[in-house]
């Protein structure tokens, strides 16, 4: 279904009003524009409160940096799983250093965390897909829930030749999994963009991306990857399987 009205539900499942959502229009009003006016043009729509996630890996670095410069009013937030890098605490501190603008953490239930490991340990996500996916849930997929009740926009950093998965996404998609209208602004750009902007705008990068780690997730879970390999063998890098956590669901 490619138009359709959403009305979105907020932290008191209060009413918000229902916005009109034409996949197909709305990628063709995007396409061609620059990244600063793709992200003015969704602000510029109905949207009460549109929200960025940030892992603050490259892409989400390239994005945070047009949000702050510009004064968009786009909300932006993260996930603190509780096994993340230093180096990743170490780029978050930096981003808001430079930029003087809040980033808002959500962390995963403390009271499902300590059942998790108090059952099966600190480190069952490599025992099973099973229970991979379990430890995700908690720390990722239920914080994501919560950051996203009051938000009726979710931008993210995604691209599409990050994984076979992303490939087909499009500019503008709608995610029934969280009921939520998501933009992909960077989809169409190649990892040697990202790059290239970064360097010329001396954006703060996570150090860990001079050391072969392109895709940063959970400390326990990502490794550095070898030349050659796909951009996403380092995470999970014991499994087979489609290397996705449960955040992006096609």
């Amino acid at each position: 279904m490619n138009v359709f009205g959403i009305v979105f539900r907020g932290e008191n499942h209060k009413r918000m009003d229902t916005v009109t959502f034409d996949k197909n229009l709305w990628n063709q009003k995007i396409k061609g524009k620059s990244l600063e006016e793709s992200l003015e043009w969704v602000v510029s729509q109905n949207f009460k409160n549109p929200c960025f996630s940030t892992s603050f890996g490259q892409e989400d670095q390239v994005i945070t940096d047009v949000i702050f410069n510009h004064n968009l009013p786009i909300t932006l937030f993260t996930l603190d799983t509780g096994r993340l890098f230093e180096e990743t605490y170490d780029v978050f501190s930096s981003t808001m250093g430079r930029y003087k603008k809040p980033i808002h953490s959500f962390f995963p239930k403390t009271d499902m965390v300590e059942q998790l490991v108090i059952e099966k340990g600190p480190n069952s996500f490599y025992k099973s897909l099973e229970n991979r996916k379990e430890c995700c849930r908690i720390r990722k997929i239920e914080p994501l829930k919560r950051a996203l009740e009051s938000c009726d926009l979710w931008i993210t950093g995604l691209r599409g030749d990050q994984s076979t998965n992303r490939s087909s996404l499009s500019f503008f998609e709608y995610d029934s999994h969280f009921n939520v209208i998501k933009f992909n602004p960077l989809i169409e750009w190649s990892l040697e963009e990202v790059n290239a902007y970064l360097e010329k705008h001396h954006v703060p990068q996570n150090k860990l991306h001079k050391k072969g780690f392109v895709s940063i997730g959970c400390a326990p879970c990502t490794r550095a990857i070898e030349p050659g390999e796909d951009i996403r063998a380092g995470r999970w890098w014991w499994e087979t399987s489609n290397k996705e956590c449960g955040l992006h669901k096609k």
